[in-house]
């Protein structure tokens, strides 16, 4: 089978990135957008051994599930991959997704409990973060491509409330007024690098990344001031040659350096670079089921943001600490502790890799939340948590794989070797046994997906 041949296929199932996955002989075939039971004329791209990949041509004999995409960039943007799926064949995939993605990396058997929906299917996400770049002398602003920092442009997009796309063409218009060129990742280049906005109850802060003072910002304001009734601008300045979108040092050019808002009966704050689930109305079915996981005694709230999570633990339990390693959202999480009155709320300015041991040590009988990023767990970590066992876990996973990894590491399916190397085990019961595994749909119309999990240490 040669590169440009087109072969007719059926998918059988999907594979991790949401692709469809055929066979031909012993040849296993993956073709983005193609669902299960649809067949298809598919151009072969490229071939390695038993392992190809295609794109679709035509789609001969469409799939019941098949339904079509509002996005006008879906199948060239990199950030949904299943807006040709009906939302209810979405959620069966992600539940099958995270009991696959366990079994295969880590021998985890356990049941995994049917994805929880989200109420919105479009429109849900409270924050924008857009790359602006420079190509062929033209700015452009929009998303990357699938596993590229190539940017493919866009004027709205349906993921996002509708003040995305005003903001998209303030920015554009902006630029252009006055000669602002987009960031050239090549030549290191340019004045503006990105643009993010997270919206708080109707409130809203505007970050602009840039590489030098930006002339004309007042021209920006007045654009915004068309669309925002309330929010606050910042310009953050970031000179290295780095796929991290903020530098270190934010200047407040509008409004107040962070908003407060109330939810979940929690009032908190949030400024520009503080950590917030993007999608409001599962962030609160999920942080309500943790709260109810982890009981009355003490806990330990890792990766903890601007401590809205933990808040919620204290107003139900004995003491609630908050490991917080940017000093934002520590600083946002203290003042969340005067506001609502929580004395029995602690909050840590550190990495967890820093605080925790000495923490676990001081407080024997607390639980334990891990939310990490989509990195997973240091593993230094999981040695912190296996010495010091604490009796109850609740992790928050935006990323299956690193999830199968840490679960098998504190549940004993994986062990690590002098090298570092992780190995699976035939060994019978680790520290910790799993209580549940939920999934939520915190990201519809991506093959993303947030899992909470419970951990009890093994009875012996």
């Amino acid at each position: 089978m040669d590169k440009n041949e087109i072969v007719t296929v059926t998918a059988e199932n999907l594979g991790t990135q949401g692709e469809g996955i055929a066979h031909l002989g012993d040849l296993v075939l993956f073709v983005p957008f193609l669902l299960p039971g649809e067949r298809a004329d598919v151009r072969i791209l490229k071939r390695k051994d038993r392992i190809a990949y295609g794109k679709i041509e035509e789609v001969l004999a469409p799939a019941e599930e098949r339904v079509r995409p509002r996005c006008k960039a879906f199948g060239r943007c990199g950030g949904c991959r299943l807006q040709h799926m009906r939302y209810r064949e979405q959620l069966r995939y992600k539940t099958e997704l995270v009991r696959t993605t366990l079994r295969k990396l880590a021998d985890i058997t356990f049941p995994v409990s049917p994805c929880e929906r989200s109420d919105r299917e479009y429109g849900y996400r409270n924050k924008l973060q857009l790359p602006v770049g420079r190509r062929n002398g033209q700015n452009v602003i929009g998303f990357y491509a699938e596993r590229s920092h190539r940017i493919v442009p866009t004027d709205e997009c349906p993921i996002h409330p509708a003040w995305a796309g005003a903001v998209i063409s303030a920015l554009t218009k902006f630029m252009e007024t006055c000669g602002l060129d987009g960031y050239d990742e090549e030549s290191g280049t340019g004045v503006i690098r990105h643009i993010v906005v997270r919206e708080l109850r109707k409130r809203y802060l505007v970050t602009l990344v840039v590489t030098e003072e930006v002339k004309g910002i007042d021209y920006f304001v007045h654009l915004l001031d068309a669309i925002f009734p309330e929010y606050s601008l910042f310009l953050n300045f970031n000179t290295e040659r780095t796929n991290v979108v903020f530098g270190e040092r934010f200047v407040t050019i509008k409004g107040p350096a962070s908003y407060e808002c109330t939810d979940m009966g929690i009032s908190f704050e949030a400024g520009p670079n503080t950590f917030v689930q993007v999608n409001d109305g599962v962030r609160e079915k999920m942080y309500q089921q943790a709260a109810e996981l982890v009981g009355e005694g003490p806990v330990i709230d890792c990766y903890a943001g601007g401590g809205l999570l933990t808040a919620l633990f204290a107003k139900r339990c004995a003491r609630a600490y908050g490991i917080e390693e940017v000093a934002e959202a520590s600083a946002c999480a203290d003042r969340l502790k005067v506001r609502n009155g929580l004395e029995n709320m602690e909050n840590i300015c550190g990495r967890v890799e820093d605080c925790l041991s000495p923490l676990l040590a001081r407080e024997r009988e607390a639980s334990l939340v891990l939310d990490p990023p989509r990195a997973g767990l240091a593993r230094s970590v999981v040695r912190e948590i296996l010495a010091a066992h604490p009796k109850k876990i609740v992790m928050i996973s935006c990323n299956p794989s690193t999830l199968a990894r840490d679960l098998g590491l504190l549940t004993g399916t994986l062990a690590e070797d002098e090298t570092g190397e992780l190995r699976k085990t035939k060994e019978e019961g680790g520290m910790y046994e799993i209580g549940l595994i939920q999934p939520y749909d915190m990201f519809p119309q991506t093959r993303h997906i947030e899992t909470l999990v419970l951990l009890s240490e093994r009875e012996r």
